[in-house]
């Protein structure tokens, strides 16, 4: 019986690699091949890096500003939702790196005819819609749309972005409301300008039959005067308005709107 030459077998390549989590040791594949050992961790961190899951705080944050969004907008079906999330988002930002938070949120949203009601007032702790009304832009801003906005004084044009009201007091307008803009070279001159939350007679609905458009200021969002004092008293001492309007270079650049953390602590300091 012939015998069946039997093939010398080569030595075993002990080619080991590490678990790049663990540090752990492995040993090759059948093939003498290096296992490719990736574990959960791992995977979590690269897809983290490329952007393709969110960080379980990151992702807390984000569903909460959904479901806050969803409340307000169910409290209030004529305000997009959109400009609803980017308002609750550019808030948050704030106060997750240094601002102190506030109880009620202002929305305007400019990108919306004055003669509609385009001002928005919510309670964030009970969720629930305060007010909805008309409110003014600046003579300069435009006719019944407003579409060019400033941070300069004199100009009489609105702002957009995030603000924190502060202070009320009684001026040449009546009850009025102070505020400081928030973000530098956009609204950051507020003050300075100005710019505050007064009751003017020009925001009179009756005017949209005639010019088809509600009066105009010199930059302040003015109010109807039945809800001036209202207005004023849901939003001082440390409330925060947003005001929007759809400027692709402030969409692209805003701290708040992108929340860059590190520049908002500094802004915030």
């Amino acid at each position: 019986m012939d015998r069946i030459a039997q093939r010398p077998v080569p030595p075993a390549r002990h080619h080991l690699v590490t678990d790049i989590a663990s540090g752990a040791p492995h040993e090759p594949n059948e093939q003498g091949e290096p296992k490719q050992v990736i574990t959960l961790q791992r995977l979590f961190l690269v897809l983290l890096s490329m952007g393709l899951v969110a960080s379980p705080a990151l992702a807390s944050d984000d569903s909460r500003v959904q479901k806050l969004v969803y409340a307000l907008s169910g409290e209030a079906p004529a305000a997009r939702p959109e400009v609803l999330k980017k308002a609750v988002s550019a808030m948050k930002c704030a106060v997750n790196n240094g601002v102190d938070s506030g109880d009620r949120l202002a929305v305007i949203d400019f990108s919306l005819p004055s003669s509609e009601r385009r001002l928005w007032i919510f309670d964030l702790q009970k969720k629930r819609l305060l007010l909805e009304d008309f409110v003014a832009h600046g003579q300069n801003s435009g006719d019944n749309y407003a579409n060019r906005f400033s941070n300069i004084v004199g100009s009489h044009q609105s702002s957009i972005g995030l603000f924190r009201t502060e202070e009320s007091y009684f001026g040449r307008h009546g009850y009025s409301l102070r505020m400081d803009g928030l973000e530098p070279g956009v609204n950051d001159r507020a003050r300075e300008r100005a710019i505050v939350i007064h009751a003017a007679d020009y925001v009179d609905p009756t005017w949209i039959e005639r010019q088809g458009r509600i009066g105009r200021s010199h930059g302040c969002p003015a109010v109807r005067p039945d809800i001036a004092e209202k207005v004023v008293d849901s939003l001082k001492d440390g409330q925060f308005l947003f005001t929007f309007y759809p400027d692709p270079e402030w969409l692209a650049s805003s701290a708040y709107l992108n929340c860059e953390p590190d520049r908002v602590a500094r802004l915030t300091q």
